[in-house]
């Protein structure tokens, strides 16, 4: 599917396990614009669906790529999140106090979660906000160890992917986040599929039979999060061994072997890129699901696939990012990174400038931000803190995969 054409219909997707997405999200491309929109905000088009999943990618993206984002971007951000720590996909009027019918959803929390973690390197004010959301994300967690799209649903692979970033962004240890004695580590292992029908991939599940259909973008989701990983993945130093062999997913770690196993599989029969999945939709290349499928391969290790992929989308995603929006371009620089492409130079195309084009200019921009961040860490604790990696996989077609990949999420 389209990257996340807005968080609406990752969301939407995110949820089969326990709700069907709703048929106004089926094929969405292009929300009407709002008559006025803030002015921190990144994007053009309405962003009810996906306002706070977009900005989360977008600030990402650029602290990922070396540029400060401008303050009234943060600011926007970090005012939509509700005194519970919780964000919804976006809030008209943030003055207002969010209540019970606030429609807070573990996606966005957990997108933007990740992108403040990343500025409160430098930005220490930020840290009460990550830490307020991060409380919220335990406090919802299902007692499986996982996390549905909303509170009370059930657990799917999205949700419990990009929060395992969120988590990991944090500081956290993933596996030591229990509701019940379960982890997400106990829950995404029985959101994969096995290795007769499902060919090992995470599922989506039925809205009524709740029976779990191979998706590559749960499964790219699922990976990073069995992986402990997030949307900022470095590329891999050193290359995984061969393919891996499927077997029965009794442990995260065998869960991620499963579907990276999918993955490789599934783009080397539709040379190097996904096609859409999307019930209803037309057959077509799915631009923001390749890109997290390029994350969750780097994440694994596999290098060549992670690489052909993204050079496929250097080729074939001008048109489409053009059309979706910054939640397209930030996704389109994070599988550059995690490619060990370069983002300024992407077919031709600079990334980072079309990024900071769809919204409020950012302040710098710098050759080299992980070099400047470890610094930073060194001079605060005395070494380098692994901070992560983010996870969203996606929606607005954005992401994640994440969650809402290419995907959008959907409205709570």
């Amino acid at each position: 599917m389209n990257v996340r054409r807005s968080a609406a219909v990752l969301a939407a997707v995110a949820v089969f396990g326990s709700a069907a997405a709703p048929a106004a999200f089926a094929d969405d491309p292009k929300p009407s614009p709002s008559a006025a929109l803030p002015s921190g905000l990144y994007g053009k088009t309405d962003p009810k669906f996906d306002g706070v999943f977009r900005q989360s990618y977008a600030l990402l993206a650029q602290h990922t790529a070396g540029v400060e984002p401008a303050p009234k971007a943060v600011g926007w951000l970090t005012g939509q999140q509700c005194a519970s720590g919780g964000f919804a996909a976006y809030r008209a009027d943030a003055g207002r106090p969010c209540d019970a019918k606030t429609p807070v959803d573990s996606n966005s929390t957990a997108a933007a979660v990740q992108a403040l973690a990343a500025l409160a390197k430098k930005d220490k004010s930020l840290a009460a906000t990550v830490d307020k959301s991060v409380g919220w994300l335990k406090s919802v967690q299902n007692k499986d160890g996982g996390w549905g799209y909303n509170p009370g649903l059930p657990s799917d692979a999205n949700s419990t992917g990009i929060a395992v970033g969120a988590l990991a962004a944090a500081g956290e240890n993933p596996a030591g986040v229990r509701k019940s004695g379960k982890s997400a580590y106990d829950a995404l292992p029985k959101l994969a599929m096995d290795c007769g029908k499902g060919d090992g991939a995470f599922g989506l599940a039925d809205a009524k039979s709740g029976k779990l259909s191979p998706n590559a973008d749960a499964t790219a989701a699922g990976v990073l999060g069995s992986l402990g990983r997030g949307l900022v993945v470095e590329p891999a130093k050193k290359a995984a061994s061969g393919t891996p062999e499927c077997a029965e997913p009794d442990s995260a770690s065998q869960a991620a072997s499963n579907g990276t196993a999918y993955l490789l599989k599934t783009l080397g029969e539709t040379d190097d890129h996904l096609m859409s999945s999307m019930p209803g939709a037309d057959d077509q290349p799915d631009q923001g699901n390749t890109a997290d499928s390029v994350l969750a391969l780097a994440a694994a290790g596999q290098r060549e696939q992670a690489r052909k992929s993204a050079e496929w989308l250097a080729e074939n995603s001008a048109d489409w990012a053009e059309q979706s929006g910054p939640a397209a371009y930030a996704q389109l620089v994070l599988a550059a990174h995690a490619a060990g492409m370069d983002p300024r130079d992407f077919g031709g195309a600079n990334l980072v400038e079309q990024l900071n084009a769809q919204g409020p200019a950012p302040r710098t921009a710098s050759a080299s931000p992980s070099a400047a961040d470890a610094d930073e860490e060194k001079d605060d604790d005395g070494g380098v803190s692994i901070w992560w990696i983010i996870g969203v996989g996606m929606v607005a077609g954005i992401g994640i995969g994440f969650l809402y990949s290419g995907n959008r999420k959907k409205q709570p």
